[in-house]
Order: structure tokens, then C-alpha cells, then sequence
């Protein structure tokens, strides 16, 4: 079962939430946020599952708008995993130096790609128990490539999922594989993909880490931590990342 956090109260009876009432919960807010982001999606720029893999491994410790800025030149440079394969690191430190910790970047890209050309004759895999052996691919990674690559529906736990998880009371654990699994037991696993984007779009507009929109959130009735953040409803609408109607703007 999944583990609550342990002062959550059921929003319609002040008593402690059970787990079918956290169920209930879960999927209404899951429900609600699409409603609000209804082309909630991945970020990253990327035509290819080569390409989305290159690109979550840049997004480390960067945004996805820096990313995109600098993926376009790069893929055009290095179209499949042998040309990455045979970058000249220097160059490729080059390419990618506005995204942050370059070093450690290049070396995960060249030695990414270099197992998939030696282990996997090019075609990047997609099963999870695969992409994880690839130098620079965590389960995050991972999981993102599948749900939108290939299709495999994935819990993406990156630092905006697990603070929401953890403020609408969906859980109070910490790691994120256990993170993963216990959101995943709330969920049909057909949803996992888009829970993820649905949730991580509400992060980065509304729910933010140090000063969280509540006047303005829309699935504030629901959420526990609701007095956390803002209240006025004016002051909370300027702390907004997207315009409201439009479901949100790339960050």
C-alpha cells in the first residue's frame, strides 16, 4: 500500500485519509491538471529516441529551454549514435557548454553512445533494464525515454514530481524509486506517462519550490498543503510561469 503522508486528513472529513479515499484524491487532481495542461508533453526537442536520450541527459542541473537552444546545431553535427560515438570530445565539450557541467556531459553522451553502437548495433533500446546500463542513464532517464520514445509508460520522478507528490499528500517518501512505486500503485499504469507531465507542468508553473502560487492554483481545494504558499489571489497570480487559458508556456 502506498505510504500517505502521516497528517494528511481526507479534504472532505477532516479525518485521516484512507487509502481509497487518497485513490479517489490522487485521480481527481490527476483529472483536474488535465483540464488545465490538456497538451501536457515533454519538453525536450527531439525527433528521435537517440535524440530525447541526448537531450534528458543534457537537462541535468539545466532547463529545457537552454537545452532546446542547443540540441538543434548538435543533433545536425552528430544525427546518429556513431557520429556521437566518434565526436571528438573537445568539440562536443564545445557544443553543449551552455548546458551546464559540460565535462561530465560529453563523457556520458560519448560513452552513451558508444554502448549503443557496440551493445545494441545503434538503435538505442527500449526497455528500462537496458537503458540503464548505458553510461549517464539513471531510471529518470530512462523513464522518460520509454513513455515517449517508445511508448512504455513510465513515472518520471525528477525534483518538481517528487515535491508535488509530497505536498498533495500522495506520499512522504523521499526516493525516488520508492517514490516511483508508490504513485505508481495510485494510477493505472496507462496513465503513468502523462501523470508524469501532467504534474511536473504544475511544478514549474504553479507549485513552485520556494514560494508556491495557492491563491492561484487550481487544484488548491485538494491539496493539503494548500496554506503553504501565496494566498491573495492577486499576489499568486503573478507568480504564475504561463497564462492562464493557454495552458502554459514553455519554461
Amino acid at each position: 500500500m502506498t505510504r500517505a503522508a502521516a497528517d494528511v486528513s481526507d479534504v472532505n472529513t477532516g479525518k485521516p485519509e484512507t487509502h481509497t479515499a487518497l485513490v479517489r484524491r490522487a485521480r481527481r487532481i490527476y483529472r483536474e491538471l488535465g483540464e488545465v495542461y490538456p497538451y501536457a508533453k515533454a519538453e525536450l526537442d527531439a525527433e528521435t529516441p537517440f535524440e530525447l536520450l541526448v537531450a534528458v541527459i543534457l537537462s541535468a542541473q539545466s532547463t529545457d529551454v537552454g537545452v532546446n537552444k542547443v540540441t538543434p546545431a548538435l543533433f545536425r553535427r552528430y544525427p546518429t549514435p556513431a557520429d556521437m560515438a566518434a565526436a571528438d570530445p573537445e568539440e562536443l565539450e564545445v557544443m553543449i557548454k551552455a548546458t551546464g557541467f559540460f565535462h561530465n556531459k560529453a563523457k556520458s553522451l560519448l560513452g552513451m553512445s558508444r554502448a549503443v553502437v557496440s551493445d545494441y548495433g545503434g538503435a538505442v533500446p527500449g526497455k528500462l533494464n537496458e537503458l540503464v546500463k548505458l553510461p549517464g542513464v539513471g531510471r529518470k532517464t530512462a523513464n522518460v525515454v520509454l513513455g515517449n520514445a517508445f511508448g512504455v509508460p513510465g513515472i518520471t520522478v525528477d525534483t518538481h514530481f517528487g515535491r508535488l507528490v509530497r505536498r498533495f499528500g500522495w506520499t512522504d517518501l523521499e526516493d525516488p524509486v520508492k517514490v516511483e512505486h508508490a504513485i505508481g500503485e495510485l494510477f493505472p499504469r496507462k496513465d503513468w506517462t502523462l501523470l508524469s507531465h501532467r504534474v511536473i507542468y504544475h511544478g514549474r508553473r504553479v507549485c513552485h519550490a520556494k514560494k508556491p502560487a495557492c491563491g492561484a492554483c487550481p487544484i488548491a481545494k485538494l491539496c493539503p498543503s494548500r496554506g503553504t504558499g501565496e494566498q491573495d489571489p492577486v499576489k499568486a497570480a503573478a507568480l504564475l510561469k504561463y497564462k492562464p487559458g493557454e495552458g502554459g508556456l514553455p519554461l
